[in-house]
């Protein structure tokens, strides 16, 4: 696994209940992080063709906890995500999955911190239909994972996933996440009953990954 992180913000050091606070250092973009292909950063103005162009695709939605976006609604999401200071439990914050050879937008992730204890973290990751099945979501979520295990020092990350996504079920497997749960119909979701798998890992499950990869 090849990571490479650099900060343009200043981020607390340690959790607290009111999450990360993040602070920009002038005018400088936000960026979580880069991987060898990816930089994790803001969302922006100039994202809006791309950003919509997927979004509004079902095929991408399908699995998701979102319907299809128009073109307004895309606007209004980039808005409200762009200049968040501030990762609050109970609250996703989105981020741009930006391609650094290419400088396109590829997708997008997000980050949930639990309100009732903010040391347990969800993700969401969003792969434009252009860019699929080249290992970005993968890619990203590795890098998710490293941000929060070893960077921030979340206790635990989990995940629920649709039981007829196979693509995310069969990454959550390549990734090592256990899988504790299989719910049956507990949702009605997008006109039908749906069941779902809930896998997670903890923060010493992961350091043991990374030393024995």
């Amino acid at each position: 696994m090849h990571f490479k992180f650099y900060f343009t913000f200043a981020v607390d050091s340690c959790l607290h209940p009111a999450g990360f606070n993040v602070k920009r250092n002038g005018p400088c973009m936000l960026c979580l992080f880069t991987t060898r292909r990816l930089k994790i950063r803001n969302l922006r103005e100039s994202d809006l063709d791309s950003f919509h162009l997927y979004r509004s695709n079902p095929e991408v939605t399908k699995y998701q906890g979102f319907d299809t976006y128009n073109r307004e609604q895309a606007k209004s999401f980039i808005a409200e995500h762009q200049n968040k200071l501030l990762i609050i439990p109970g609250e996703w914050i989105q981020f741009a999955i930006e391609n650094i050879s290419s400088r396109q937008l590829v997708g997008d992730c997000a980050i949930y911190l639990h309100p009732s204890d903010s040391r347990i973290a969800e993700l969401g990751i969003s792969i434009s239909h252009l860019h699929q099945r080249l290992g970005y979501a993968k890619e990203t979520m590795l890098g998710l994972m490293n941000f929060l295990f070893s960077e921030k020092g979340i206790h635990r990350i989990e995940e629920t996933v649709d039981a007829e996504n196979l693509a995310s079920i069969r990454m959550m497997e390549s990734l090592s996440f256990r899988k504790e749960a299989h719910f049956i119909e507990n949702t009605f979701f997008k006109g039908k009953w749906g069941s779902e798998y809930q896998f997670a890992m903890l923060r010493r499950e992961w350091e043991k990954l990374i030393r024995n990869p």
